[in-house]
């Protein structure tokens, strides 16, 4: 090969090169905006528990982080309780009911979104505590 042509196949690897690292650059410059999309998009999701004999329950009512969630508490609530709540990006929908009972505490936790369960679990005992947390349906 002369001195011309390896210039020529030269200039055009260093071209197809800087052509396919460009695409690279776009598809991560997409990927980051999608991701920061999705961590600052809202949601509402409904909490509801059910059962006999709850003392508390504990829910994600939204204003933390996906990291350190703003955990709210209802002492002795009206049964059957429902919460609607608006979060944040990835952070996770939770809902936690804790009933105690010498006959048998009861209790079952829903977590709905746009109409469809994405949670659900039941308990029952002497005491009955158990945890809803769904994966936040913007992070799937």
């Amino acid at each position: 090969m002369n001195r011309t042509s390896r210039s020529v196949v030269a200039a055009l690897a260093a071209a197809g090169l800087a052509l396919g690292l460009g695409a690279c650059s776009q598809a991560a410059d997409d990927a980051a905006e999608r991701v920061d999309s999705a961590l600052n998009k809202t949601y509402e999701v409904t909490y509801e528990v059910t059962g006999a004999d709850i003392e508390s329950i504990s829910y994600n009512g939204g204003g933390g982080d996906a990291m350190d969630p703003k955990l709210e508490t209802v002492e002795k609530p009206v049964l059957p309780w429902r919460k609607t709540v608006t979060l944040r990006g990835i952070e996770a929908p939770l809902v936690t009911p804790v009933a105690l009972g010498h006959d048998g505490a009861e209790a079952t936790c829903k977590i709905t979104h746009k109409g469809e369960v994405i949670k659900e679990a039941s308990g029952r005992g002497a005491a009955a505590t158990l945890s809803c947390v769904a994966v936040s349906p913007v992070a799937g």
